[in-house]
């Protein structure tokens, strides 16, 4: 069975606890669930990773190369300052999707600038947890050919 790997970066284990009138009041373990079911309509396995430590996150990634079709990635705040997970997901060479739950574009300027979007193939920004099934249909998409389930 092909699998995708579910990237969740710091801060993403508070979800449903942390600002829910921004980040809706779903968990992360909604979010897996959320992203397991979807991708087994289309046949895909899903491992999931969420750290608060880039190094943890870099580690998932180069273990993905050798296991995984393709990478689901909410790098929270790291989206705005790591080029080091950057290099990791270009350094793997898997069709990657950036999914952010609110529209990064509305909030901070410094939010404004991803060092993910222009490497990654699927972009999915302001859908609460409802983008992450977005990009999990896409990317598989991507990874199991043009059909539908």
């Amino acid at each position: 069975m092909t699998r995708l790997l579910l990237v969740n970066g710091p801060n993403l284990n508070l979800l449903g606890v942390r600002e829910p009138e921004t980040y809706g009041t779903a968990t992360l373990d909604d979010v897996v669930e959320l992203v397991r079911v979807t991708a087994s309509r289309w046949g895909l396995e899903v491992e999931a990773v969420q750290s608060n430590h880039e190094g943890v996150l870099i580690d998932a990634i180069h273990a993905a190369r050798l296991t995984c079709a393709g990478i689901v990635i909410n790098p929270g705040a790291l989206t705005h300052t790591s080029v080091a997970l950057r290099d990791a997901l270009t350094g793997v060479a898997l069709p990657v999707a950036e999914v952010h739950m609110s529209n990064v574009h509305r909030r901070e300027p410094f939010r404004h600038h991803s060092y993910v979007s222009d490497i990654a193939e699927i972009v999915v920004v302001g859908a609460g947890v409802q983008g992450y099934a977005f990009a999990v249909e896409r990317l598989a998409g991507l990874v199991t050919g043009p059909a539908t389930p």
